[in-house]
């Protein structure tokens, strides 16, 4: 009986650990939550209102990249350009949209040829996103967010 109650009072020692509690803060959690966070993806891409369908995340991406290059297009293509040797170019064209759908061109990469063939091509590419359609943000986490994208416009002049 004595080994008993040895046995029960040794075991109610060591069983005293399974009773202790571990907390864990608020920023533990947010730190672990933030390694595991793709900060590259969002779950919605931007889109214009004619994207809006239920469609897929990659056809929406693809339909605002499509719009967005046609509505350039068509902008620059309006305006008359003279140059004295053919151009074939591609232009990457960097982009930011705010989280209220404010699109900023960051940054335009054009080759030197076709910047001394069309010294105002900065300001034709700039102007041809002032009368842009309303812009659904990117959403992240059902947030409104800042997403930035390049994105190529090929330039052909003959």
């Amino acid at each position: 009986m004595k080994h008993l109650y040895l046995s029960f009072g040794f075991l109610l020692l060591v069983s005293c650990n399974y009773f202790d509690v571990k907390k864990t803060t608020s920023d533990a959690i947010l730190n672990e939550e933030l390694k595991t966070f793709n900060w590259s993806d969002v779950d919605e891409y931007p889109s214009f209102a004619s994207c809006n369908d239920d469609v897929s995340k990659e056809e929406k991406k693809h339909c605002f990249q499509n719009t967005l290059i046609a509505i350039i297009t068509n902008k620059i293509q309006r305006d008359t350009i003279v140059v004295s040797q053919d151009i074939n170019d591609t232009i990457f064209m960097k982009f930011q949209i705010s989280e209220t759908g404010i699109l900023s061109l960051m940054e335009a990469k054009i080759d030197s040829v076709t910047l001394h063939e069309i010294p105002n091509i900065k300001e034709l590419l700039k102007n041809s996103l002032d009368s842009l359609p309303e812009i659904y943000p990117a959403i992240k986490r059902g947030q409104q967010v800042k997403t930035a994208f390049t994105l190529p416009v090929i330039i052909q002049v003959d």
